[in-house]
């Protein structure tokens, strides 16, 4: 991966990881207002449901922004962009659509076709 592919993928990921904690700390934000006194029951179990669904997404925020640091700190190191499986570079196509990625579309199609007859 040349230089300049891998300051772009450097800029994408410091960008991505930005967005990620501006969108955290306006829900930390929205959730510091204090829960809503809602008399009716219905509305109460609404609102628990909204907060669950946010909370759960905050969590893959917070696990997006740590793969982020991984994909950073393999760029440090001169390891961004090869497969953490088998070695081979991981196509600028792939990373452009998960900038995250540590494995190739081989080994990942590989890694999900095993997942599926682990779980049937």
């Amino acid at each position: 991966m040349s230089n300049r592919q891998t300051a772009h993928f450097r800029r994408v990921l410091d960008s991505l990881k930005q967005s990620l904690i501006d969108d955290i700390q306006r829900a930390a934000d929205e959730l510091q207002d204090g829960p809503e006194a809602l008399a009716d029951p219905a509305d109460r179990a609404s609102a628990e449901t909204e907060l669950a669904v946010e909370l759960r997404n905050r969590d893959r925020e917070h696990k997006l922004i740590g793969k982020i640091d991984e994909a950073l700190a393999r760029i440090d190191a001169g390891e961004y962009g090869y497969c953490d499986n088998c070695g081979v570079e991981i196509g600028l196509k792939r990373l452009e659509a998960r900038p995250t990625a540590t494995l190739c579309i081989d080994c990942k199609t590989l890694a999900e076709i095993r997942e599926r007859q682990v779980a049937s």
